[in-house]
């Protein structure tokens, strides 16, 4: 075993005494040493459940035969750091833990990990880890926030509350109503109700292999969960005697199902960050132009807020991923998982307990969620949700409305700036010019809750929620602090969107464009000091997943 590098051995006597401090027995020097890498904390609604997970992960461990060591990983609220300077910090404490888990899990030689996650950026970090250090590794998800009940109708965090505000902005709804759905809208522990980036997160991680069956869907509070938590605990202590590491299941073609199923659910557009970074850590590239590939074959088959009307709990009574994966199983490539069964088996042995949630037989969309589009504002590409996009905006020609930070947009448009028929550009907020690559679910959701997304489009440099919905178009590459494109564009300017033929571009020629970048003052780093700044120096472009190098 790993662990036996610190417990084994005359020379190892100090190392033994300070285990034995921590509370183990000598009969627990035979047993693997597993790691809990938990993001509990109280100031995530989708961890704070996590202290119950903890004990059944620990329970599943010891009836493996293992010895379970739990450790902390943080955890950001994308919705709570989301609007202020706080957002900056989301993206990037994804690679802090991924460091976080490598440094732990090295310095004290575990055997293998579980690794509970939950909300946006922790479960694509600890993936990451996982794939780095290629030990014996489970992920559980914590699970999904049950949704809210206000005026006899089922409420969510994003529509009942971000495009509450804009709602309120434009007169429609009075502030004592936006204070009746800011306490209804979220009525407990999990992740945000949605197929929004934590839940698409936790369907693809079950998709690629790294999750034992069902834990995709299972709700945060139900006893399913903790099963499933158990469950977990016991198997990671058999993936350590039997040395299946992460990359046996990490490979492309879990991978390629994963983006399959991405697009089957009208997933987030930040799964196209995380996907590529993870499978960076697993030595593997995948090229924007995968995802585009396989969004033009793979019909969208659930249809879950933003762009529709059911959340997470609905798939889960619908039979979880594995009937999505039943639904989506001819496209399917075969590729090992955690629990021992192969991808295609599990697909083959579920039923969909829901048709009207998961529509194999009349997909919602003919084509996948997210499209890539390029053209001269973005030549490396970017990205759209198209799931939540209405046909009449999918090709959109309007007047450049140009800022240099999400702050000054959002101003804009709640000081009524932005009309119809404009196209709100926000840049110098990529992974290097945020830096951060903040979310923009505050200006997108007050332009919806404004009646305005079905004739105001948004791009940006910067990148989207899960929870996004209308012509909203990020990740565009190369961003504006590199002398990317979009840097040129000025007030007034034509945009051009056309998402079925995957271009955006700027009514200007190759040699204007050159001509405004070579003349551009960039504007000073927000940040100069801390993790960020040193962030900054360090991340790559969005099209390369926003690694770090």
């Amino acid at each position: 075993m790993r662990s036996d590098q610190i417990k084994r051995g005359a020379v190892r006597a100090p190392n033994r005494c300070l285990l034995y401090s921590t509370g183990i027995s000598p009969g627990d020097l035979d047993k693997p040493f597993i790691g809990i890498a938990s993001s509990f904390t109280d100031l995530v609604p989708g961890h704070v459940a996590m202290r119950d997970l903890e004990r059944y992960i620990e329970r599943g461990i010891a009836a493996g035969g293992g010895v379970p060591f739990i450790f902390g990983a943080p955890a950001v609220c994308d919705g709570i750091a989301m609007g202020h300077s706080g957002m900056h910090y989301s993206l990037g404490s994804r690679e802090i833990i991924a460091d976080l888990v490598e440094t732990v899990a090295n310095a004290h030689m575990l055997d293998g990990l579980i690794l509970l996650s939950n909300c946006d950026k922790v479960t694509p970090g600890m993936l990451m880890a996982a794939a780095r250090l290629n030990i014996p590794a489970i992920v559980v998800t914590a699970g999904a926030m049950m949704t809210g009940m206000y005026d006899k109708k089922r409420r969510s965090m994003v529509r009942d509350t971000f495009e509450a505000v804009g709602q309120f902005q434009a007169g429609k709804i009075t502030e004592k109503r936006l204070s009746e759905l800011e306490m209804a809208a979220c009525p407990g522990a999990g992740a945000c109700q949605g197929m929004y980036t934590a839940n698409t997160m936790a369907c693809l991680t079950e998709t690629m292999g790294m999750s034992m069956r069902g834990c995709a869907a299972a709700l945060a509070v139900s006893a399913k969960k903790k099963r499933i938590a158990y469950e977990s605990g016991m198997r990671v202590v058999e993936l350590v005697k039997k040395d299946v590491k992460p990359r046996d299941i990490l490979t492309l073609d879990a991978f390629k199902n994963a983006i399959t199923a991405d697009m089957a659910l009208g997933g987030s557009t930040n799964t196209v960050l995380h996907l590529p970074a993870i499978a960076n850590e697993a030595g593997i590239k995948l090229p924007l132009e995968l995802f585009d590939e396989i969004s033009k074959k793979t019909p969208q088959i659930a249809c879950l807020e933003p762009a529709g009307d059911h959340y997470m709990e609905d798939l889960d009574n619908a039979g979880g991923m594995s009937a999505v994966l039943f639904a989506i199983q001819k496209s399917l490539v075969h590729s090992k998982t955690v629990s021992g069964s192969d991808i295609i088996e599990i697909a083959n042995s579920a039923e969909i307990l829901d048709e009207y949630v998961i529509r194999a037989k009349n997909p919602y969309k003919p084509e996948g969620g997210i499209a890539i589009l390029r053209g001269n504002i973005a030549p490396r590409g970017c990205v759209v949700k198209q799931a939540a996009v209405s046909e009449k905006m999918k090709v959109f020609s309007g007047r450049a409305r140009v800022f240099n930070s999400e702050d000054d947009a959002m101003k804009a448009i709640l000081d009524n700036k932005i009309v119809s028929g404009d196209v709100v550009v926000i840049r110098y907020e990529g992974p290097a010019g945020g830096p951060g690559m903040r979310e923009m679910l505050s200006p997108t959701s007050a332009l919806h809750g404004m009646g305005l997304s079905d004739s105001v489009a948004l791009l940006t440099d910067g990148r989207f929620s899960g929870g996004t919905r209308g012509p909203c178009i990020g990740h565009i590459s190369p961003e504006a602090v590199a002398g990317g494109a979009i840097g040129a564009i000025n007030e007034g300017d034509t945009i051009n969107i056309n998402i079925p033929e995957r271009t955006l571009n700027v009514e200007l020629t190759d040699d204007e464009i050159k001509a405004r970048i070579d003349n551009i003052i960039k504007p000073e780093p927000k940040i100069k000091t801390g993790y960020m700044a040193r962030y900054a120096k360090l991340v790559q472009s969005a099209d390369t997943g926003a690694i770090l190098k």
